[in-house]
């Protein structure tokens, strides 16, 4: 508590706003209050926020219907084979998904290099789209960034995102930089984790985080492996961003506290081989029981180290993966698919995002379905390692 007040009183001697730093201690004080009253001293000291967020999607649409006609006519599978995808199909719970081109175009071969290059472009685009709204949502300027935190694993770029957005935004030039590049569908949830350690060295500051994922540019019309006829079925294309801060804002809620768990000998659940021919997904038909074998004991345990239980939890932030993952998550935990309908909406209306899907998600509790104030929400997404991230959210 010592700590927390000096960490807050520092930075209120680089705040030129006076009134409006003492006006910051006395709220941060107040929450530490609270948390305290909630028997957790493992919360983060210094308080993070989730200013705003905001998604993008690209103009093109892949629906159920078309991903029927398109399967028999792209793969070359028996027919019997085929009997069975459309049966997959169906149960997938994928409505529809954003891509950036046309279908016609998207399911075409074509080099890693002009993937890549159409990485680049798309990229740059759906991610700027995604971070100027976010920071008109927060009624923050990209010079009032401390850091940025870039998320993506289906391309590859040197420099990365976040130093062509800080040429075309206007971001500082000392602002701090961080991609993440091989956490595949966790990525999204850490980097909301990272954006709050930050913040327990640097109090005050503001975290942009932005996730872009273009999976269709990995699709691979010669590759019949059943990992890859999953994945054309599963992930969309999309862009979201979220602001971390150190200072309220409205009614969105605090962040307090986030953990990581790795699943011992696990190299093999999820990932990409990249080949000359692009990006190649590793799924392994495993991973849904593999969660839904250890995320009851991992949930509890994460809960109860901070001073929580299943029947505190009021709001399930969880990265779907895909139904039969979501479905083994909600049996294991004793849910249903109202507790976690914002999930499902997402995966039905876009698909799975990879990296993004959680902020999407996280963006339709906000905006559809506050908690009250004090009330808390955990957050999980898993990915590549094979990993799981934890987040306990409080709203305001």
């Amino acid at each position: 508590m010592i700590l927390t007040v000096f960490r807050l009183a520092k930075f209120c001697n680089s705040t030129q706003n006076r009134v409006e730093s003492i006006e910051f201690i006395r709220f941060s004080l107040r929450a530490q209050g609270n948390l305290d009253r909630m028997g957790s001293s493992d919360f983060y000291a210094s308080p993070c926020f989730v200013a705003a967020t905001a998604t993008a999607l690209p103009p093109h649409v892949i629906t159920r219907d078309d991903v029927k006609y398109y399967m028999g006519r792209v793969f070359e599978i028996p027919e019997r084979r085929l009997e069975a995808m459309m049966s997959i199909v169906d149960n997938a719970q994928v409505h529809q998904r954003h891509v950036i081109f046309p279908i016609d175009y998207t399911v075409e071969p074509r080099s890693l290099e002009k993937t890549n290059q159409e990485y680049m472009e798309h990229a740059i685009q759906l991610g700027q789209s995604a971070a100027e709204q976010c920071l008109e949502r927060a009624g923050m300027r990209a010079d009032e960034i401390d850091l940025i935190i870039t998320v993506s694993c289906t391309g590859f770029m040197i420099p990365s995102l976040d130093a062509h957005l800080i040429n075309r935004m206007g971001f500082r030039s000392n602002v701090r930089r961080m991609p993440f590049t091989e956490l595949g569908c966790a990525a999204g949830a850490m980097a909301m984790g990272r954006a709050s350690d930050y913040l327990q060295a640097y109090p005050g500051g503001n975290v942009l985080i932005i996730s872009v994922e273009l999976p269709s540019l990995t699709f691979q019309r010669k590759d019949i492996s059943q990992a890859n006829l999953i994945s054309s079925i599963l992930f969309g294309d999309g862009a979201a961003a979220v602001i971390i801060s150190g200072k309220p804002n409205g009614r969105n809620p605090r962040i307090l506290t986030s953990e990581t768990y790795t699943f011992p000998d696990s190299l093999g659940a999820m990932g990409f081989d990249l080949k000359d021919s692009g990006f190649h997904i590793l799924l392994s038909k495993d991973v849904p029981e593999m969660i839904g074998a250890k995320i009851e004991g991992l949930v509890d345990g994460f809960l109860s180290r901070h001073g929580q239980s299943r029947e505190n939890i009021r709001g399930w932030i969880l990265h779907p993966g895909g139904s039969r993952l979501l479905c083994n998550v909600q049996e294991a935990l004793g849910l249903n698919n109202c507790d976690t309908k914002p999930s499902w909406d997402i995966l039905g209306n876009v698909g799975n995002l990879s990296s993004a899907t959680i902020l999407f998600i996280l963006q339709e509790w906000l905006e559809k379905r506050p908690l009250k104030k004090d009330e808390i929400a955990m957050a999980a997404a898993f990915g590549p390692g094979f990993s799981a991230e934890f987040l306990l959210l409080q709203w305001n």
